[in-house]
């Protein structure tokens, strides 16, 4: 609402009764768009799965090139640096054409190297790469054949280290995206935030007056008479029939 030094103030208590009166536009707007992000999680997106593999990176004596470093077991951001190395290699194009070779793969060195992805196992010396496919059974191929590249490809750069297969892929079909039940309540509240939105807008630009009170509380200008309904239900509308009637009866005795 405006006052009159034309700043908008909003009654919360008024704005809570306006969406209660509006409850049914509220809840129709968070099934329509409820439903369409069911329907949208369910049909059109394809699902995803997921196949891992663990590697262990052996780090006790390194050398890169002609530089040579010593590691302890307690040195964690230095295992942590190694591991990003490894990925670092995992993710080169030499690497990943290896991998489509071993896992009879028809896919771009961009889109492969974006199904695949690593990370370090709580800052540890264990690393695990994941990779993503919409078939769980390509994905179980291309970690398989991660898991059996990459430490060859990791002898051959980084001398003087390892990386050990610690745990080998699966076959996993349960999908890991899209979560139906997430698009669904994500589309429901966004239904209900969209008609809430919709609604208030539509109050504060309503510039009709629906009672003395209005006038009152916005305008601030005093009420000198207000002009009752005498249609409206009541004892009012007794005596405005009855005086109708009379007037009609009188007419025609004359």
């Amino acid at each position: 609402m405006q006052n009159n030094d034309g700043v908008y103030e909003i009654d919360l208590l008024r704005l809570f009764l306006l969406f209660w009166q509006k409850l049914w536009i509220i809840i129709l707007a968070a099934l329509l768009c409820g439903g369409c992000a069911f329907a949208y999680a369910r049909f059109l997106i394809a699902p995803t799965y997921e196949a891992s593999t663990y590697f262990y990176v052996n780090n006790n004596s390194i050398s890169v090139g002609s530089t040579k470093v010593s590691l302890t077991s307690s040195d964690l951001n230095a295992s942590q640096s190694l591991v990003d190395t490894y990925i670092v290699i995992l993710k080169t194009r030499n690497s990943i054409e290896t991998i489509k070779q071993r896992a009879n793969v028809d896919y771009s060195y961009k889109k492969m190297s974006e199904m695949i992805s690593a990370s370090a196992v709580n800052s540890t010396e264990i690393f695990k790469v994941t990779v993503t496919s919409t078939s769980a059974k390509e994905a179980y191929e291309i970690a398989n054949a991660v898991a059996a590249v990459l430490p060859d490809k990791i002898n051959e750069i980084v001398s003087g280290t390892s990386a050990k297969v610690v745990d080998y892929p699966v076959i996993d079909n349960n999908k890991v995206a899209p979560s139906v039940t997430k698009y669904t309540a994500i589309g429901t509240l966004i239904g209900i935030m969209l008609s809430c939105l919709v609604i208030f807008l539509v109050d504060m630009f309503n510039d009709d007056i629906e009672n003395e009170s209005y006038i009152l509380d916005n305008i601030d200008i005093p009420v000198l008479a207000v002009i009752p309904d005498l249609k409206a239900n009541g004892s009012s509308y007794y005596y405005y029939g009855h005086y109708d009637d009379a007037q009609a009866g009188g007419k025609e005795k004359k």
